[in-house]
């Protein structure tokens, strides 16, 4: 065997693929990543950005939230829009597009709500939630959602040049979003509903003044953290129960620590779900009743963890009407009387006692959203049900 001169060069090749240069962080797993579940609620300006990242990045399942359609004013502040996708959802465009930037990640769109169209199931099913919202009523359903079972959330929000972006982490010592809300932020929260708690059609349709600089700014930090938390047994600084707060104007950054409130009614956990091999499209109020006091106790009653309507009233008419959805979808002209353009009265409710005259309807009639978590309570004996035979539907591509 011939043998190389000693003056020669030895070029040794090796072999580099998508995610080479982010494997020579020392600490970097890549692995780790392909196998996250994150679901980002949001794909504005925000969301955009945020997606973009997680695609570069290879997160293997991504969920993508979004109601709203593409208008030509939100071409150009998001990155993954085009000219002729004008008219076409948010999540469904997105989604499309993180796949031509990664074909490695999976991404599940959803069109709806967070607030009333996804189950308490999916938060359980994801490592970590990132928010690319501009209300607060959804991160306070985020928070909320997250808070109950235990999965990280970073929120982030941007208006003019500014913005900030925040990690909270449930634990028993640490803030949550709702620990640093004023009394003028309830306020706020509170001017998106009627005095009857009805949607108002005319706020929920305003918009933020932003440009694309600032979200690139803050939905950056936001991945930033999120690669952190995923991280999380590696020490990494993050910044749980903390803000970073940015400038624009005046290129000025800082970090502000929120307080906990010990008296905030958001720090409820959920414990010991039990999988039911049940789905909301077919379990009856009646089922649901017998099964809760089997379980739990024979005055058992069942729980939601959300508001439902059942009925409207019409205090001229004095005509009731069965009217079954989630409080929040109720909006004010949906509760206009057709008799007399009075605005009805909702009927709420947010457990079933056994005593209702709609027990034969389905809980996905009654409201409820796919994969959602039922409680079956009797004084302080209580167990949680998970809907399992929703998980296909509700996570999709992503399950």
């Amino acid at each position: 065997m011939g043998q190389t001169p000693e003056n020669e060069l030895v070029t040794v090749e090796l072999e580099e693929d998508r995610y080479h240069r982010l494997r020579l962080i020392p600490w970097w797993d890549q692995d780790r990543l392909r196998q996250a579940r994150v679901m980002v609620v949001g794909a504005g300006a925000l969301g955009n950005e945020i997606l973009k990242s997680l695609a570069l990045l290879g997160i293997g399942k991504i969920m993508v939230l979004d109601l709203d359609r593409i208008e030509d004013s939100n071409l150009t502040r998001a990155i993954l829009f085009r000219h002729q996708d004008q008219g076409d959802y948010k999540a469904e465009v997105a989604a499309r597009r993180v796949c031509e930037v990664n074909p490695d990640v999976i991404v599940q769109p959803v069109v709806g709500d967070v607030n009333y169209d996804l189950g308490l199931g999916v938060f359980r099913e994801m490592d970590l939630v990132i928010g690319a919202l501009d209300n607060r009523e959804a991160r306070v359903t985020i928070n909320a959602n997250c808070w109950k079972l235990g999965v990280p959330w970073i929120d982030g929000a941007i208006e003019l040049m500014q913005g900030v972006a925040r990690v909270f982490i449930p634990s028993d010592e640490a803030a949550c979003y709702e620990c640093t809300m004023s009394e003028l932020d309830y306020k706020l929260l509170s001017q998106r509903r009627s005095c009857a708690l009805l949607s108002r059609d005319d706020v929920l349709a305003g918009k933020v003044p932003t440009t694309p600089t600032i979200a690139s700014i803050i939905g950056g930090i936001q991945v930033q953290e999120a690669i952190k938390l995923l991280h999380a047994d590696r020490g990494l600084p993050v910044l749980s129960g903390s803000g970073f707060v940015y400038n624009g104007l005046t290129n000025d950054s800082y970090v502000v620590q929120y307080q906990r409130r010990h008296d905030c009614p958001a720090h409820e956990h959920m414990f010991d779900i039990s999988e039911l091999p049940r789905s909301v499209t077919d379990l009856t109020g009646a089922e649901a009743v017998q099964l809760a006091r089997t379980e739990v106790g024979p005055q058992a009653v069942v729980e939601f963890e959300r508001e439902l309507c059942t009925h409207l009233h019409c205090p001229r008419c004095q005509i009731t009407t069965e009217y079954f959805r989630s409080l929040g979808r109720v909006s004010l002209a949906e509760a206009r009387c057709p008799e007399c353009g009075e605005i009805r009265d909702p009927r709420l409710t947010h457990c079933l006692s056994g005593h209702e005259d709609f027990l034969e309807r389905t809980l996905a009639d009654l409201g409820l959203p796919l994969y959602d978590i039922i409680t079956a309570r009797q004084g302080l004996t209580m167990r949680r049900f998970l809907l399992a035979d929703d998980r296909s539907a509700a996570m999709g591509a992503i399950a």
